[in-house]
């Protein structure tokens, strides 16, 4: 009996994945950024309208109490208008054009310079300079790392850096050289050239940022090919070997321990309980199988419903296959026990047969979706084993060439026996 490949969708791919998490750090960006300028407008909204005198002796005359609604609401309105496409486009799974991730920049990073021209007709423009708004270049730049991207967080650093220089030139009395600093070019001049450089700094740190990104989704999609490819369990240690081998396996001929488990009656049962009950019992159950069989360093190829495949020796090579196939089987036959002692209630029974030999072992599939089998009379007899536990009354049963290769001194010969499907009776043994 085959192994039967089930219809799942394909894995995605590392661009995808990667191109996913860019755009979720770009969603945080723009949201961390929106609820700067929300803060940003409260309290200059609160300074305008409530502390009046305050206002008054700051600015000239003071500024009008909607002024800061007016210079900071479009961009906060533009901020909130962008983060909403973006998140509907990853929702769409749909990316956020490069051309438009400079636009933005440039538009976002405009917001402190509106601040600058518009205070500077109410303050000396010389104290605008060294109050707070030019500030806000740093945080724009600084931000600009969550967008993983060299070139944007430079591109925000080089917005930053021109437009404080324009403003310079266009509000403050400047000369090459003079007595006071604060109107010599050279002075505001190492200003921008600070931004300018912040903005390089931010993308060197964006780019280690992406790296890192890079490197957590390579590392998680070469474990989901491992799991998808090799079986629905595999366990941490086996995936990895596999991805230490650093090569997909080859199709060939090869040693393989087969296991076929299942539950006996459990049809029966799910037609006495509720469906959630039957699935999560199922759940519990194979949770203590799974981790019997990675104790003993198998792979469950196969859940079959009530029951599953498991694989020893293959995909990885190992010559205790057949003695950790028997060993696991021995511990889940007494997880069973063990299960049933603590819940009378739902008491399991279970079926395993065990054969070793020959198999033909590779991938199947479509190029959007591959499997790992095994494919061959070592699976078939293994499968009719498990079947003859029910007419044996037996629990679990192994082939002549697993008491060999296992060494096993404690089982029952049952004597050749006539299997379904093959002409020669095969001698069998019985372990519990």
């Amino acid at each position: 009996m085959a192994s039967a490949v089930p219809e799942s969708p394909a894995p995605d791919s590392y661009d995808d994945a990667l191109r996913r998490e860019i755009l979720r750090s770009e969603v945080q960006r723009m949201r961390a950024l929106a609820i700067v300028l929300v803060v940003l407008l409260a309290v200059t909204l609160l300074v305008a309208n409530v502390f009046t005198d305050l206002n008054h002796r700051m600015f000239r005359g003071g500024i009008a109490g909607w002024m800061p609604l007016a210079g900071i609401g479009p961009f906060l309105f533009y901020e909130l208008v962008a983060l909403t496409i973006l998140r509907r486009r990853l929702a769409r799974d749909r990316d956020f054009p490069r051309p438009a991730r400079f636009i933005n920049a440039l538009i976002e990073t405009s917001l402190p310079g509106v601040i600058i021209a518009v205070l500077a007709l109410h303050m000396d423009p010389h104290l605008v300079f060294g109050f707070w708004p030019p500030l806000l270049y740093f945080i724009f730049i600084l931000l600009s790392t969550l967008r993983l991207d060299f070139w944007l967080s430079l591109w925000t650093g080089i917005v930053a850096a021109v437009q404080q220089m324009v403003l310079v030139l266009w509000l403050l009395p400047i000369t090459p050289w003079g007595d006071i600093p604060e109107e010599t070019l050279i002075y505001h001049f190492s200003r921008s050239f600070v931004l300018l450089l912040a903005g390089a700094v931010a993308g060197v740190v964006a780019g280690s940022l992406r790296r890192q990104f890079e490197q957590s989704v390579a590392a998680a999609a070469a474990r989901d090919r491992v799991t998808n490819l090799f079986g629905q369990h595999v366990s941490p240690a086996v995936v990895d070997r596999l991805l230490a081998t650093s090569s997909a396996p080859a199709s060939e001929m090869r040693t393989v321990c087969v296991m076929f488990l299942d539950i006996r009656g459990f049809t029966a049962m799910t037609r006495v309980r509720p469906a959630g009950e039957t699935v999560a019992l199922l759940n519990d159950f194979f949770a203590e199988m799974i981790g019997v069989v990675d104790r003993h360093n198998g792979i469950i190829n196969k859940f079959l419903g009530d029951g599953f495949l498991a694989l020893f020796g293959a995909p990885l090579d190992d010559p205790r296959a057949a003695i950790n196939a028997v060993a696991a089987a021995r511990g889940m036959l007494d997880a069973v026990d063990a299960w049933s002692r603590d819940r009378p209630a739902q008491a399991l029974r279970i079926g395993i047969g065990i054969h070793i030999g020959e198999a033909v072992t590779g991938t199947v599939g479509s190029p959007q979706r591959k499997e790992y089998t095994v494919i061959g009379d070592t699976v078939n007899l293994a499968a009719r084993l498990e079947q003859l536990t029910k007419e044996t009354g037996s629990r679990l049963l192994v082939s002549d060439a697993v008491r060999d290769a296992a060494q096993i001194e404690d089982a029952t010969d049952l004597g050749p026996m006539a299997i379904r499907g093959y002409d020669v009776k095969v001698q069998v043994w019985r372990i519990a």
